[in-house]
């Protein structure tokens, strides 16, 4: 049996053939699933990339856009971009494509990744009837477009889809919104100061000189009735001297008293002569030159302007007395703060400096005034201190905790803050995630109260949201944030 040859002619003209037949064959685009248009808002849209598996480099992408009645669509603006998302101290990548008109509703561009990877692109429609956006899952090395956004409502302005391998790369994690009580714990930086209402100064009301100096060294405690030094006074000694003799007058007529001995009686007594002293020197019938002054009150000295053999005037302050057994607490608040802030509440003091000791208290006084070097407002705490172990001007903290009440409450590391708005990303399932601004209110290390722009129970992302807000503002534009 004979095998019979195909001469090179004729092979040539069969190749030849099958390459005509070929180019004759309509092309198919790659769609999220099939050739059919799909809904980006109030449009239709139909997109092929060229080649079929985007590379590395160049690729080239059509578009046709139909509008609400299966025409073709003109004169429409259209943002097309690729985004490979930041991962770690890699910042996210752009690759965007110009779309130009190149016939009626078609419309063309180029866009070039830098690298292999994940680039998901999304593709913005303006007219003046309104917008629309659709979003594909692309790969470099993967063929074809995954349409992520088909078959599902418009989304709102900066809507990212996040799929979960990149969802786990990225470390996203979500939270609720909840109603529940706010507690809030303000800390306050001060100081241990004296008990003002427990100061004494001590100042005679003549003229006169030191005798023997008792209370002779700052920091010195007396007890009520000591006697702190003696004073020579000639008003003080005639005073005396006047006292005595009314007395033997009264006495040789054997009278009880009159009004003379009381007057007399009277001027030492304003002169900060006990009652003791005085029948001590009716005991005695002799003045005393040197007098003893005796501590009106317990307490420690904190200010001495006498030594032995001073002269000093009436009214001068000799000695100041502070009863410690009893201090202030005294600390700064911001004026954002004193409206959480009430007399009465309960309070901590802690002494940072010496173990993070705390004493209980409550809040006994708000100043009514702001201080002028630092724009605060001062409030107070009274601590009992009879151990002594509390000194003036210890640095010292007050943590007041103030509660609110139930308020609806989101996660602190939900929130962005982007100059004076405040935005969130909620977690829509079937991995899309929308940015929501909302108002905000009063707030704790773990919580913000959301006083508009959530309900109780939505989903929000709680970490991650910084990696994934750089692709969304790209796709709703800076006005949006």
């Amino acid at each position: 049996m004979t095998q019979r040859l195909i001469s090179p002619t004729v092979y040539f003209f069969f190749i030849l053939a099958g390459l005509v037949a070929a180019s004759l064959l309509p092309t198919s685009p790659v769609l999220a699933g099939n050739d059919d248009f799909v809904s980006a808002g109030p449009y239709k849209v139909r997109v092929e990339v060229d080649p079929e598996t985007p590379r590395v480099g160049r690729n080239h992408l059509t578009l046709w856009l139909l509008d609400e009645n299966d025409q073709p669509l003109s004169g429409a603006t259209l943002k097309a971009v690729a985004v490979m998302p930041a991962m770690g101290s890699m910042p996210a990548m752009y690759a965007p494509a110009e779309m130009i008109e190149t016939a009626p509703g078609r419309y063309e561009g180029e866009f070039e990744p830098s690298m292999a990877g994940e680039w998901p692109l999304t593709i913005e429609i303006t007219t003046p009837a309104g917008s629309g956006e659709i979003r594909f899952d692309l790969a470099t090395g993967r063929k074809g477009l995954r349409c992520s956004t088909c078959g599902t409502r418009a989304a709102s302005p900066g809507t990212i889809h996040v799929d979960p391998a990149r969802r786990q790369l990225i470390g996203i994690t979500s939270g609720r919104v909840l109603r529940q009580d706010l507690r809030i714990t303000i800390r306050a930086t001060g100081s241990v100061n004296y008990d003002e209402t427990r100061l004494h100064d001590v100042a005679l009301k003549f003229n006169g000189w030191i005798g023997r100096l008792y209370a002779n060294a700052i920091g010195k405690p007396v007890k009520k009735g000591q006697p702190m030094f003696t004073v020579y006074s000639p008003q003080l000694l005639a005073a005396q001297e006047e006292y005595l003799e009314t007395l033997r007058r009264l006495r040789s007529r054997n009278a009880k008293a009159n009004h003379l001995l009381a007057a007399a009686q009277r001027r030492l007594r304003l002169w900060d002569i006990t009652p003791q002293q005085i029948k001590a020197l009716e005991k005695r019938g002799k003045a005393l030159e040197y007098v003893p002054i005796v501590a009106p009150t317990d307490g420690v000295i904190v200010n001495k302007a006498i030594v032995a053999g001073s002269a000093f005037k009436a009214g001068q302050r000799l000695l100041r007395l502070a009863d410690l057994s009893r201090v202030w607490v005294e600390a700064q608040v911001y004026d954002y703060e004193l409206p959480l802030i009430r007399p009465g509440m309960p309070a901590r003091v802690v002494l940072p400096d010496l173990e993070d000791r705390e004493y209980p208290g409550r809040v006994d006084f708000i100043y009514p005034f702001m201080e002028n070097d630092t724009r605060s407002a001062r409030v107070r705490v009274v601590l009992d201190n009879r151990d002594g172990f509390l000194r003036p001007d210890m640095y010292a903290h007050i943590h007041l905790v103030a509660d609110l009440g139930p308020r609806l409450l989101v996660p602190e590391s939900a929130v962005l803050y982007t100059g004076q708005s405040r935005v969130v990303f909620l977690d829509l399932g079937e991995g899309k995630l929308a940015p929501r601004k909302i108002k905000t209110g009063r707030r704790n290390r773990d919580w913000i109260e959301v006083l508009e722009g959530l309900q109780e129970g939505d989903k929000v992302i709680t970490s991650g949201n910084f990696l994934i807000a750089a692709e969304s503002k790209l796709k709703a534009g800076v006005e949006q944030w």
